[in-house]
């Protein structure tokens, strides 16, 4: 079974539409897999309330309170974790883990958000020394405004690859609102942004 956690310290930077693309894109493949929603607003277990029988099927588990083991036979484990993690927390969740998935907006206060929680991540061994891989995601990205332009620059003077920037659209909040995701939606507009998210799926594939 592969892991893959989403995780950031900062609220807001779209940690719950990451996990539910990843769970979704797994699904899509063929791949039996679970979404793990850490967070007590239990928002990608509401997203899954809301998906359509029709779409591929995903176990959710509920790990606010505690944590259970996936359903024998998955394949792939998706972790939502949430926002103001503890030490304690981020360390019990990166045993877990293969891959760390880590979305970014554009913005100083989450920049500085991301430069702490890397902070933390790197005083654990399992990172420091490259056994695990982190993958950052610029999130929410519009083309050609300085916003934009400062996270680049932020971005590539981190340290960690940066796997792919994903497109502010409203896409996601329209496909959030049924349980959906771009990999269960046709259109051309669909397959255009699914576009973005290419090469993390090929990051987390190789893994």
């Amino acid at each position: 079974m592969l892991t893959i956690l989403v995780a950031n310290i900062k609220g807001g930077c779209g940690k719950t539409t990451v996990a539910t693309h990843l769970a979704a894109a797994s699904a899509a493949a063929g791949l039996p897999t679970a979404l793990a929603d850490v967070d007590r607003q239990r928002s990608s277990l509401g997203w899954l309330e809301r998906r359509p029988e029709k779409a591929p099927a995903l176990v959710g588990l509920d790990w606010a309170k505690d944590v259970s083991d996936a359903p024998r036979g998955t394949k792939r484990l998706v972790i939502d974790a949430p926002a103001a993690l503890k030490s304690k927390q981020i360390e019990d969740l990166v045993k877990m883990a293969d891959v760390i998935v880590l979305p970014v907006l554009p913005g100083a206060f989450d920049e500085q958000a991301t430069q702490r929680f890397l902070g933390k991540l790197e005083e654990l061994k399992s990172i420091a020394k490259h056994r695990k891989s982190v993958a950052v995601v610029g999130n929410r990205m519009r083309a050609r405004t300085k916003a934009a332009d400062r996270l680049d620059q932020f971005l590539g003077g981190i340290g960690h690859k940066v796997v792919t920037r994903l497109r502010d659209s409203q896409i996601y909040a329209d496909s959030a609102a049924s349980g959906l995701s771009l990999f269960d939606m046709a259109g051309k507009r669909a397959a255009e942004h699914r576009g973005d998210w290419g090469p993390l799926l090929a990051y987390i594939d190789a893994v």
